[in-house]
């Protein structure tokens, strides 16, 4: 019978902003996460800040090769549209580590198919197929063109440029 070191069992994760809220402390022992979380946490779960700061979470930033990657990847099937810069941050981890990715952010599950990064939810079934993804005007039907970077806030979807409705994402047909 194997017992496992609780200081040594993430180490073959990184957690979404989702994880470090809800999953139980044992489990985030040892998880992998971006300092750019930490401002996330801040603001939606003040009191969850202290408990995390207490155990071992291995705050990283990952690499600019890497962000680039998860960047390109996710322009190429529409899903950059929908991530943020922490998101970002996130998958590029996930990749740089080699490692499993925790989230229940369909989009982030989607990506992470689409590069080949293991991902396991924490609440919900996950995604069921992978898609590819474009930007659609609500008033002309125009297609649109895909950001070249994530936006800092999502609801700075851009307008159409031609008729000026808003945006919204579709599967690409």
């Amino acid at each position: 019978m194997s017992t496992s070191n609780p200081r040594s069992m993430g180490r073959d994760h990184v957690v979404d902003t989702g994880a470090l809220i809800s999953w139980p402390i044992d489990r985030l022992i040892g998880s992998i996460a971006s300092p750019n979380q930490q401002q996330e946490l801040i603001k939606i779960s003040p009191d969850r800040v202290e408990i995390i700061n207490a155990i071992e979470i291995l705050w990283r930033n990952p690499s600019q090769e890497a962000i680039n990657k998860i960047i390109d990847i996710g322009r190429n099937t529409g899903d950059i549209s929908g991530l943020s810069p922490v998101d970002i941050d996130i998958m590029a981890l996930a990749y740089e580590k080699k490692c499993t990715l925790i989230t229940d952010d369909y989009r982030m599950q989607n990506l992470a198919e689409h590069i080949g990064i293991n991902w396991n939810s924490i609440d919900t079934e996950g995604i069921k197929e992978v898609w590819n993804w474009e930007l659609v005007c609500t008033g002309c039907k125009k297609i649109q063109l895909t950001p070249m970077v994530p936006l800092n806030n999502k609801k700075d979807q851009k307008k159409c440029i031609d008729c000026g409705s808003d945006v919204k994402l579709r599967k690409k047909r």
